[in-house]
Parts: C-alpha cells; structure tokens; sequence
C-alpha cells in the first residue's frame, strides 16, 4: 500500500512538471525554416503601406479634443514638452518592436514575440488582452465618427433617417446604425486585398495629415500676425510645474498607441528587415512632429486658460475670425477616425490567425482566402463582433480597457529583447513526424562527439608518455586537470545565463514593488525596496555579457535595439507605471477578461497547442535535421 501511494504521488509529481513546463513550452521562428503551404499571406506592403497604417492608426480624433483638456489642466504652454517627452518615451518600446520585428516577421505581433521568447502561457494571454483591445477599441472608434459626421453637415437632424442614433424604449439602450455600418465596409475593404486595403489607408491618412497640415499652417499664420498672444504671460511657461508637465506626458502618451499596429502586417511585407524597423521609425517620428507642431500653433493662439475643452482647434479659429476653418477640421477629426477603425479592425484577424496557426484557437481562423490572400473568415467574424458592439453598445466606458491590452503587449516586448540578448531559447520545437531526422542526426553528431572525445584523450596520453620533468623543472601537465578546466569553460555560459535569468526575474518583480508603491502614497518603504531590487538586478545585467546565441536567432542583419539593458529596462518601467495608474474599475473588468480568457485556454487551448506532442532540440542540430528532412524528400 506504501508503494502504491509512493507511486501516484510519483505520478501526480510527474503530471504536475509536466503541466507547468506546457505553460513555459516556446516555439521557434516563424518562417525561418517553416514553410506553410496554403497558409501564405500576400507580401504586397512596402515602408510607405506600413507607415499609412502605422500614422492612420496612432493619428485619431482624440489629438483634436486632448490639446485643449491637457493644456487646460495640466501642462499650459508646456505641452509642447509633453508631447514630446511622450514620444520619447514610446520610443522606447518602437525600439524593442523594431528588433523583435526584424527577427520575427510573422503575423501576431506581441502575441508571436511573446510565445517565441518567454512561453505559451504569457504569449495566450497577451493575445486573449489585444483580442479585447482591438475590438473594442475598433467599436469605440465607430461609436465616435457618426457625431462628427453629423457636426460636419451642421446637425443630426442633416443626417438620413437610418443613420441618425436613436434609443429603443424596451432595452434602454441607444444604437448607432451609422457606427455599425462604416464597420461592414472597413470589414469588406479589409477583405478586398491587403493591398486595396492599405491604397484607401493611405487615401485617409493623406488627407488627416493634410487638415492637421492646414492647422499647422494656418494657425501659425494667425499667431504671428497676433503676436503669439498664448505664449505673453510673463514667464509662466510652466503655470502647473513640472510635475504638472509629467502629468501631461502621461495624458498623451496614449495618443502615440497604434504604432504597433505596423507589426501586425509583418507577413505580408516585402522586405520585413528593412521596411518593418523603418515603417515604426517613421510613423513614431511623424506622429511626434504633427503632435508637437499641432500644440505649439494652438497654444499660441489662445491662452491655454481660454481654450475650449471640447473643440478647442476650432474655436481657436473661430476666436480670430475663421469661422470657416471649423468644417477642415471636423473633417480632419473624421477622417482620423476612420484610419483609425481601419488600423484597429487590420491586426486582429491576423493575430486570430497566428493563434489558430498555433493550434490556441479553431483551425477555422487560420483559413486564408486563395484569391485576396487574407483571412478572410477571421476578417469577417471580427468585422461582425465590432459592428454588433459599435450598434448596440455605448463602449466609451471600456475605453480604459485598451489601454491595458496595449502597455502589457508594450511591457511583455521589452521583456523579450531582455530574454533574447541574455538567455535566448536553447532548444526549438520540431514536429514528431521529423522524429527519424532528429534519431539519425542526434546518433550522428553524437558518434563525432565520441570521436572527437577519444582523440583528445589519445592526445593527452600522448602528454602523460613524456618526461614527467620538463627543463626548467615543472611538473608536465595532467590529463584530470586540462578536464577540469575544460570542464569550467564548458560551465561558465551555463552560469551566466543562470545568473541573467534570475536578474531578469527580480529586476521585473522590483519594478511591480516599485510600481504598485508608487500608485500608493503611503507605502513609501516599499517603493525603496523595488527601485534596491531593481538598481541591483540591472547593474548585473549590464555587467554580464550578453549571450552569443542571439546572433543567430530568427532573422540576422535586421534592425538592433540600442543600449541593452538599460533601453528595455526603462520601457518596462514606464509602462508598467501607466499600467498600475490606470483606475480600480479598469483593472477588475480586465481581471474578469483575463479569468475567462485562462478558462479557454484551459478547456482548448492548452489541449490542441501543436508544441503538444512536439520534440524539443538544441539549436546547433536544427540546420542538420532539415538538410536530412529536404534530402530524403528529393
């Protein structure tokens, strides 16, 4: 009885391991040595299509209301400074997408990055959190075109009758046909082709950045003929201080979310380790100019204390005589908008895609069309979801729920370039099928280690055979000590990845201590603990040297991120500062969110992941095994 319980606790024992190391299992490189025949997307995009989606969908409407609130309350004449320490600080994590882009061209972003570099588990769980991000950001987006439509024709009363929103008695509720309707066509342009899609992309971007341009030039024509009556108050550039200023940066750095949206058309671009690095280089730094050259006009036109929070552009003009300007720029809110549906509505069939390819989610969403080359039933389901919640749903208060989704896909990536430069996967997944391949390869490799192992130890026969005295009087050297040392060689990179694995781990936890203190007043001894654990981990990793490994993993000769650690280490910082300033009410609704999301991969995902039955494989035999896969073929 003794052993019969000794072996089921051996057995639990195992089943557990065996669980918790499937939630850790990653995959390798897309497209490196995969080849997906019919499951090809259509590489059509170059860095001109990826900055179209990337500036369409970072550019939205709230740019045109949040220079007026911000300047208001937070910042003044400084927003400006806010915009542009903003930018700077999405910078960071462009930088960590730009490498990670470069190295991984495949569909699914954060979600694609996550699974190859840190496991399956986080890797469902930042997908299951940008699923929501962009479907609700998508109808949200929606809900907000139809009353700027209708304040560019001069009312609601302007609109047709089938268009105008109106609530049903019954439910309470009041549904927008015009938001669930431009939904379905995004959804049919989306369908089309990536390449008509991305040509109207850059039909609307065009024309956004072209009011924003007309703000830009007009309004500074205005100021200089006015004197710059906004900047005339005596010095008080910064009336809030600085922590006013930071307050404000904090604001508008989620005006610079969407440039993300760049990775997720990675597989259908033409030369990814080129055109992805310089599509997000490019969207971020064109975003910044327009936002910065945008609040420097306004705020020199009106003093920030007169601005109006609701239209603050137009009533800026309105304020010196132009009236009319009010239409461009309604019809620059309106068609940021629609880039943004756009931008929002393009990712998420792909990243549905990418998860069903990795067996996380039905095979019915990897389907791609043979004659557009999209998802087309990924597109469509996606489409329909988004267009029934713009109708039916007022999502403004879900709106913090996006944000979410984004700083932990921000967090999550710079995360990943900590783990790709200092312990990057040693091992590679390959399907069972190859299983004869990795046998006849492994027996190989290991007969010429054996070979190799004999003639070192002939050799060092051959050395023990010699005087024992040399002529000076030294002892000959030894066989057990050229092992030992050899030995401690062999031992050392294991050690020093250990040791980065571990000051990655405390230098994440020391910035969750430091951040859950930082958004409690009154746990200031706490906070000095997270920034000792923090200080202490990155000075390690700054002085270990980074693994060789990461030279040869994914694609090589793509873009590299700059200044490691310290780079990534300050974009996991600040975005998890955002993440835990966000309210308490976000925070559960994502809880509730994620707890169903964990449910599904439990009941699903976990069970049909394809690395289920896969056999994990030091990286040096991989080449070996698919030069012997593609020999038997032929």
């Amino acid at each position: 009885m003794i052993v019969s319980m000794q072996d089921k606790g051996e057995a639990l024992l195992s089943k557990c391991s065996k669980g918790f190391k499937s939630l850790v299992r990653r995959k390798q490189v897309d497209s490196v040595h995969v080849r997906r025949e019919g499951h090809q997307l259509a590489r059509k995009l170059t860095a001109l299509d990826l900055t179209a989606i990337g500036v369409g969908t970072t550019i939205g409407a709230g740019v045109y209301v949040l220079v007026g609130t911000v300047a208001r309350e937070h910042t003044g004449p400084a927003l400006t400074v806010s915009f542009l320490i903003a930018g700077l600080a999405a910078a960071l994590s462009a930088f960590c997408y730009a490498e990670l882009a470069s190295r991984c061209p495949s569909a699914g972003s954060a979600y694609h990055y996550a699974y190859i570099c840190i496991g399956e588990s986080v890797a469902w769980l930042i997908g299951w959190s940008l699923i929501l991000e962009y479907t609700i950001g998508g109808a949200a987006i929606a809900r907000g075109i139809s009353p700027n439509i209708a304040l560019f024709l001069g009312g609601e009363g302007n609109l047709p009758a089938f268009l105008v929103r109106h609530t049903i008695p019954q439910l309470g509720v009041v549904v927008d046909p015009c938001a669930a309707i431009l939904v379905l066509i995004v959804t049919f342009l989306l369908c089309a082709g990536i390449k008509e899609s991305s040509l109207v992309q850059t039909i609307v971007t065009t024309a956004n950045v072209c009011a924003m341009l007309f703000i830009i030039v007009a309004g500074g024509y205005l100021a200089c003929k006015t004197g710059w009556v906004g900047y005339e108050l005596h010095g008080r550039f910064f009336p809030f201080g600085l922590n006013g200023m930071l307050a404000g940066s904090a604001i508008v750095f989620f005006s610079y979310i969407g440039f993300d949206a760049v990775t997720g058309a990675a597989e259908e671009t033409k030369r990814p380790l080129r055109d992805l690095p310089l599509g997000i280089g490019m969207t971020l730094t064109l975003c910044c100019i327009l936002y910065m050259l945008v609040s420097v006009v306004i705020v020199g036109l009106v003093p920030y204390y007169a601005l109006n929070p609701d239209t603050p552009i137009s009533s800026a003009f309105s304020a010196n005589g132009m009236q009319w300007a009010a239409y461009i720029v309604t019809a620059g809110a309106v068609t940021a908008l629609c880039a943004s549906l756009m931008g929002s509505l393009l990712p998420q069939p792909r990243l549905l895609m990418a998860m069903a390819r990795d067996g996380l989610l039905p095979a019915f969403f990897s389907d791609i069309s043979t004659r557009t080359q999209v998802p087309v039933k990924s597109t469509v389901t996606t489409g329909m979801l988004a267009a029934v919640l713009a109708f039916f749903m007022d999502v403004s208060e879900l709106s913090g729920m996006v944000s979410v989704g984004t700083l932990l896909a921000f967090t999550v990536v710079a995360i990943s370039i900590l783990i790709l430069r200092y312990a990057p996967p040693e091992e590679v997944p390959l399907p069972s099928s190859l299983q004869q391949f990795i046998d006849s390869v492994r027996k190989q490799l290991d007969d010429d280690s054996q070979s190799m192992e004999r003639k070192e130890f002939n050799d060092a026969d051959i050395v023990e055979q010699r005087p024992s005295q040399s002529e000076y009087g030294e002892a000959s050297i030894q066989y057990p000590l050229i092992e030992k040392q050899f030995c401690e060689e062999k031992q050392n990179p294991r050690r020093r990845r250990n040791i980065a694995i571990w000051n990655i781990a405390l230098f994440c936890i020391g910035v969750l201590v430091l951040t859950s203190a930082a958004s409690v007043e009154y746990l200031p001894s706490l906070g000095a603990v997270g920034a000792a654990i923090l200080l202490c981990s990155l000075v390690v990793l700054a002085c270990l040297n980074q693994d060789e490994a990461r030279h040869s993993f994914g694609h090589t000769g793509g873009f590299l991120c700059p200044f490691v650690p310290f780079l990534p280490a300050a974009c996991i910082l600040i975005n998890s500062y955002l993440l835990m300033s966000l309210g308490v009410g976000t925070w559960i609704r994502v809880s509730i969110w994620l707890i169903m999301g964990a449910l599904v991969y439990i009941s699903y995902g976990w069970r049909h992941s394809s690395l289920t039955n896969a056999v994990y494989v030091p990286m040096a035999y991989l080449d070996h095994i698919y030069r012997a896969s593609s020999s038997h073929q032929v």
